[in-house]
């Protein structure tokens, strides 16, 4: 089946040098989607992708990749070239890979399929660069799911020189577009007094009940929250028996926007929520913020080129569906340099992500299709960006006008 579909006639242009590509991947499929099962089998959180950062950078230098890995301060980073043989002074292309798991649940947001299809699709490319003018840039980037390590990689100049950045999603339809709620991890800290609950618990200084009120004053905050704006948050620690006052809670929260400015108002309202709580329930608090995401900045003329090169392929293109947004560090490249974030199904309509049944989808044999398509039109739209320079100007002019 993926044969087939991959053998389809390209878009123009260049459709002989596509066609080419589509092949090197069906050559390949079998590499890579035993690499988006063995990645699937062996989740691994933000940060501890030891495994996976690994494979995917095997991966790329058995096909000519000089790599570094670690790349930057974060270990499970990668950055991998390959220089084309078609002349000095091209652009630089950046194919990236997610491969976090979420705790708990797994690759319930298909991060697996993700990190396949990069790699994928730096296979491609290095199939071609005989005739590629410029370099090859792949990008193997840890914890999306919690800590923006993207951000991380942008700070250590990874990205540096760059001309675009190309990264799939999986989703439950096709999407060319991305939006994007800007975000933040943040960590709330209660410190109390323990004492005994029945004995004496006015000695204490429930840490707990910070936490608690932490948590209603959110609860009334979102009726003054605008629709696009989320506020959610889990209890990691509460006590450790029910007859000890609490002497420490932890809650871990995220908080999201569609509009910066609003984005960063709510931060200083959160803030100002936890010590409220603490105050009142004579406690002190930390309140640690981290792994901030941006808004999308989605560059137009990146997106046209892979809607055309989906459409060959029997792709429809969905309009984004602005209830249903969610956020990613891919955000913050968008700001530095021209991005797409496109997205396409693994699964059924109506199936949620971060869920056990998309987990489940994203080791399907719909899945590993896509993850082959997707390898594809991110190698083909790479493509055009090194066979056409006049592209590459004019998504940096979107970029600028974005």
């Amino acid at each position: 089946m993926a044969g087939d579909v991959l053998g389809a006639t390209p878009a123009e242009p260049f459709v002989d040098a596509k066609r080419r590509l589509a092949q090197a991947v069906r050559d390949a499929r079998d590499e890579i989607t035993e690499l988006s099962h063995r990645i699937h089998a062996n989740p691994e959180p933000a940060f501890e992708e030891h495994q996976a950062a690994q494979w995917v950078a095997d991966a790329v230098a058995r096909h000519g990749y000089r790599v570094e890995s670690p790349a930057g301060r974060l270990s499970t980073a990668v950055r991998a070239t390959f220089a084309g043989d078609g002349g000095d002074g091209g652009p630089r292309i950046g194919i990236l890979a997610e491969y976090d798991a979420l705790p708990g649940l797994g690759h319930g947001c298909g991060h697996n399929t993700m990190a396949a299809s990069g790699v994928g699709a730096a296979i491609a490319l290095a199939a071609l660069a005989p005739e590629i003018r410029g370099e090859i840039v792949f990008l193997g980037a840890p914890a999306e799911e919690r800590g923006s390590g993207k951000q991380f990689m942008i700070d250590d100049g990874l990205f540096e020189g760059i001309d675009a950045a190309l990264l799939f999603h999986p989703s439950d339809r096709n999407r060319s577009a991305c939006a994007l709620l800007a975000s933040v991890d943040v960590e709330v800290t209660f410190r109390g007094l323990q004492a005994h609950a029945a004995a004496d618990p006015w000695l204490g200084k429930n840490a707990l009940d910070a936490l608690v009120m932490l948590f209603g004053s959110i609860g009334l905050w979102r009726q003054q929250l605008r629709p696009s704006s989320r506020v959610h948050g889990i209890v990691i620690e509460g006590g450790t028996a029910a007859n000890i006052i609490p002497d420490r809670a932890v809650g871990r929260f995220m908080l999201r926007s569609d509009d910066q400015a609003y984005y960063e108002a709510m931060r200083q309202r959160f803030e100002d929520l936890a010590r409220a709580a603490a105050l009142a329930a004579d406690c002190e608090a930390d309140v640690v913020f981290s792994g901030g995401s941006s808004t999308m900045n989605d560059n137009s003329i990146l997106r046209q080129r892979f809607v055309a090169n989906m459409a060959a392929y029997g792709l429809g293109d969905n309009e984004i569906d602005r209830t249903r947004l969610g956020s990613s560090d891919m955000g913050n490249v968008s700001q530095l340099l021209p991005t797409i974030h496109p997205e396409l199904a693994i699964c059924e309509d109506g199936v949620a992500s971060h869920s056990v049944e998309f987990r489940d989808a994203a080791a399907t044999p719909r899945a590993d299709l896509t993850t082959l398509l997707a390898a594809t039109l991110v190698a083909q739209t790479a493509y055009e960006l090194f066979a056409d320079p006049g592209l590459v100007e004019a998504a940096w002019r979107a970029f600028r006008d974005g």
